[in-house]
């Protein structure tokens, strides 16, 4: 029986509504982290399995979230497959060699291979496998399988382990309590659960939340729990939410675009248990001849993982120069997000760029407007205008949208 009844949509006044610049924040958060998901200590999903609709007891919209809001699983093992669809182009190679360079990768210098900063950007697009690993709030594991080679990072108390089988080197850092709270609360959403209690931030009288039936998720009786936006314009279409029965926690995340086709995001369990893991589980040990890289206070300083970024004058000087008053335009799913650059001026032109600057214009249309001119840079999910004076709306919205937003905002 799939639990649909008639008070199953619901709204901002039936669930207790965040602070409303939460709420906003939340909705320019949650897609455009799908874009940096790679960044979190764990990424957590497959598709709903074909296995008949479990026979589930009624349950409300309302009552559903407060069920999410309630679960404290915090034991967990398990299987889980991610795919990413932003539909970028492919640049053959070469956003790789810049995250390598930019991370002190393979070919950087000082850098390791085995550094979390730039292996898990690896998660930001394509399918991958992961297995996963939990026992409270200081003990996770992420195992990325790779052809032949496999990727780890674990975090033991106060220990926290990259290590990459493939050229057998290892990233270690040290976090204190507040280190490890003050980097959880930063990290970007990347589990079911995460992107699930991101979503329902954003839920207000332009949401349309139901019960959609039931499924089953990694062989669990599950719930499925829909968000989608009233309002035209917006770039999102759904997501779908796989609720399991007894524990209340997120197994499945699904966000399809308003223009169809398959998912921008799907993350999911495609086998998990609830058990405590073996301690065994995140114990590790460099290998014999691993070459080892310490994290240092220096890479602590400019944000590495495990660490605090630095928060001096200079450092929110640089920050306010690259971020002029950050705004947000509009109201509900269509809000927009816009800055200044401080630069003064957009991308460089074919004339002023070379071939850089007609390889950066190619990728995006010139669009124009009470702004003046700009160039649209678009994926399935998030558009991006950059204006000819530097500078930039970002949203989960069509690219008319986009440029109503940035004449509105002139």
């Amino acid at each position: 029986m799939a639990p649909n009844e008639t008070d199953d949509t619901t709204t901002a006044g039936e669930v207790e509504e965040p602070r409303a610049g939460r709420r906003r924040a939340a909705r320019y958060i949650v897609p455009v982290t799908v874009m940096g998901v790679a960044a979190a200590t764990i990424g957590l999903v497959p598709a709903l399995a074909d296995s008949g609709d479990p026979d589930l007891p009624d349950i409300t919209a309302a009552q559903l979230i407060e069920k999410i809001a309630q679960s404290d699983v915090e034991r967990l093992s398990g299987t889980v497959k991610i795919t990413t669809d932003l539909g970028l182009p492919d640049l053959g190679g070469l956003e790789s060699g810049m995250l390598s360079g930019a991370t002190g990768g393979e070919d950087g210098e000082g850098g390791s291979s085995a550094d979390p900063s730039g292996r898990l950007t690896e998660l930001a697009s394509g399918t991958h496998t992961l297995r996963v690993a939990a026992d409270g709030p200081d003990r996770q594991k992420l195992s990325l399988l790779e052809n032949a080679a496999e990727y780890s990072l674990i975090h033991n108390g106060k220990d926290v382990w990259g290590y990459d089988s493939a050229s057998n080197e290892v990233y270690h850092a040290t976090v204190d309590e507040a280190d490890a709270a003050e980097h959880s609360e930063q990290r970007p959403p990347a589990t079911p659960k995460d992107f699930a209690e991101e979503a329902l931030k954003a839920v207000d009288d332009t949401t349309s939340v139901k019960v959609d039936g039931t499924a089953q998720v990694a062989g669990r009786d599950a719930y499925r729990l829909v968000v989608e936006p009233k309002q035209s314009g917006s770039t999102v279409g759904a997501i779908s939410i796989a609720v399991d029965h007894e524990t209340g926690m997120p197994l499945k995340f699904t966000l399809t675009p308003a223009g169809g086709g398959s998912a921008v995001v799907d993350v999911g369990f495609t086998k998990v248990s609830f058990d405590r893991p073996d301690a065994s589980t995140f114990q590790f040990t460099p290998p014999k001849g691993a070459k080892v890289t310490e994290d240092t206070e220096q890479d602590r300083a400019h944000g590495g993982f495990g660490g605090k970024p630095e928060r001096g004058p200079k450092a929110e000087e640089d920050l306010a120069k690259g971020f002029d008053g950050l705004r947000m335009l509009g109201e509900g799913w269509n809000t927009v997000a816009t800055f200044d650059t401080g630069t003064g001026a957009g991308l460089p032109t074919e004339e002023a760029g070379g071939d850089l600057g007609g390889f950066l214009g190619s990728l995006g249309d010139q669009v124009k407007g009470d702004f003046g001119k700009g160039t649209v840079f678009s994926t399935r999910l998030v558009n991006a205008l950059i204006t000819e004076d530097g500078k930039v709306y970002v949203g989960t919205v069509t690219k008319d949208a986009l440029v109503k937003a940035a004449e509105a905002g002139k």
